[in-house]
């Protein structure tokens, strides 16, 4: 399991609750966005079965994601907004190294902390929820985001020593603490 080392203010899953219908078009889009990323992987790295495999499963299940929660803002009268550019993955991003393996190592690494920000965000929301369908929906969404986490960590300690993937997790967990700490509280995931 990840361990973020900036923690998020239960105040901003306070904030999501009591505005869950502003955040939910932002939760789709999330759902959607992992879903694009998975089938990226497999159209990146073809020769790599366990990986192909595995992010064929993620993509399928973060679309079904995307379709519940589609399904949650329809109920509520919600339509989908246009793609926003999303600040934090794409800092997140500007740590990629150059090179075939490093690119690939770093890839897998910020796939498993970008979920493990969700598990994180997502608990905190089915923790401030009040009882009902809404909090028994970001229970199973934070324990969905929580083995997605593991598995990118797996597949990276798969392809890679694993002395060098805790090393290279290390710094990418400090370099998202950093860009987490300083972006503003929104009604969104990230």
């Amino acid at each position: 399991m990840i361990e973020l080392k900036f923690k998020t203010p239960a105040v901003w899953a306070e904030n999501i609750a009591n505005a869950i219908g502003v955040f939910l078009p932002d939760h789709a889009a999330a759902e959607r966005k992992a879903s694009s990323m998975a089938l990226g992987m497999v159209a990146h790295y073809p020769d790599k079965p366990e990986l192909v495999s595995a992010m064929i499963d993620l993509a399928l299940e973060e679309l079904s994601h995307f379709r519940s929660v589609v399904k949650l803002m329809h109920e509520r009268g919600l339509s989908l907004l246009p793609d926003e550019k999303d600040q934090y993955v794409n800092a997140l991003r500007r740590n990629i190294r150059n090179g075939k393996l490093h690119y690939f190592m770093d890839r897998l690494l910020i796939a498993g902390i970008v979920e493990a920000r969700g598990a994180e965000r997502f608990g905190l929301i089915a923790e401030a929820l009040p009882a009902g369908e809404m909090k028994r929906f970001y229970q199973s969404i934070t324990r969905s985001e929580l083995m997605h986490e593991g598995l990118f960590v797996q597949l990276a300690e798969k392809y890679f020593d694993l002395a060098e993937v805790r090393t290279r997790l290390d710094e990418l967990l400090t370099a998202e603490a950093a860009i987490v700490s300083e972006l503003p509280l929104r009604l969104a995931l990230h």
